[in-house]
């Protein structure tokens, strides 16, 4: 029953989000890498506080409220960091579940370590609060640290101004865990009730946004492109901007940007089409031709340059979430 209760209901929650991804965000694949950098980072936290503790000769309970929480955190976030700079996640409901899943990982690996070294008078309830309480909050700090700085990015934040708020946030949810500022059970009893209802309410949310940015976006997307396979483009507001970047810009250049341009809009589309069918667990389309599409749209990117790519922010704007859309394919 130890086992059980240790493991059990964390596993079980993330399940759980796991199946709130109607739109099939968040791959298998790095879910499992997830849940194996959170073993990794709790037991690189284990020599590293263990380290620190002997060298500054720290008491533990001190150390546990202020000194681990920062640690652990930084070492559970630094994989969130890199899958973000390499444009693997895009919403917030595949980062909270990636989040969760690398807070599950290491509560997973410090529960086994407690279950091996726990004096004999440890009871069930024990494993209850550890099971329940404390590896519901090493999956919650690092699913709100994910929020939260992917929260913003898509609001066109600098990533540090982005990464800090979630990082603390993490940071000082942790701390004020382990000071155990009510009883353990109801501690347990708060963090069972509030991280899942919490969850819940963000999931609900991100879904209706995610759906409204589909709906307009495509819609759009698919309206332009055609005004410019027809013909029709230089007529729209659009068109009559680009053709004012004449004077500023080799003519060249602005073809680049017209070829750019249809080129995004294409593959753009596609990319949320397969989105779509994906929520519809329909199976996705991908051509034969997307890796080379994708390929002439960055050559495009580069012959335009900064300048030409800041040109066209009014009509296109490269923001992370549009990068993402397109590292879909890949």
């Amino acid at each position: 029953m130890n086992v059980i209760f240790s493991f059990l209901p964390v596993i079980l929650l993330l399940t759980s989000l796991y199946l709130l991804d109607s739109f099939n965000l968040v791959r298998a694949k790095t879910l499992a890498f997830c849940l194996l950098w959170g073993v990794f980072s709790a037991s690189c936290s284990y020599f590293i506080n263990n380290s620190i503790q002997d060298l500054l000769n720290i008491d533990f309970s001190l150390y546990s409220r202020y000194g681990a929480p920062i640690i652990e955190e930084c070492l559970k976030a630094s994989f969130l960091i890199y899958l973000i700079s390499r444009k693997k996640i895009g919403f917030i409901i595949d980062g909270a579940i990636y989040g969760f899943a690398i807070g599950a990982g290491f509560s997973l690996l410090e529960n086994i370590y407690y279950l091996f070294q726990a004096p004999p008078e440890y009871n069930l309830l024990t494993w209850i609060i550890r099971g329940i309480g404390t590896a519901i909050m090493h999956g919650g700090c690092t699913s709100f640290f994910t929020i939260l700085f992917v929260g913003g990015i898509n609001r066109s934040e600098s990533r540090f101004l982005a990464f800090i708020p979630g990082l603390l946030f993490a940071i000082l949810f942790h701390s004020g865990f382990n000071h155990f500022p009510f009883n353990p059970v109801l501690q347990t009893l708060l963090v069972l009730l509030i991280l899942p209802f919490v969850f819940g309410l963000v999931f609900m949310l991100s879904n209706a946004k995610l759906q409204k940015w589909l709906e307009i976006e495509f819609n759009s997307e698919v309206e332009i492109l055609n005004m410019i396979r027809k013909g029709n483009f230089s007529s729209t507001k659009a068109g009559i901007y680009l053709k004012s970047l004449k004077e500023q810009f080799a003519s060249e250049t602005i073809l680049d940007m017209y070829c750019y341009i249809d080129l995004y809009l294409e593959l753009s589309i596609k990319a949320k089409r397969n989105m779509m069918l994906k929520e519809n667990e329909f199976p996705i389309i991908v051509e034969d031709d997307i890796q080379a599409k994708l390929s002439e749209l960055g050559q495009l990117r580069k012959q335009i340059g900064k300048i030409g790519e800041l040109a066209l922010a009014p009509l296109i704007r490269m923001n992370y979430r549009n990068l993402w859309k397109l590292n879909q394919f890949t």
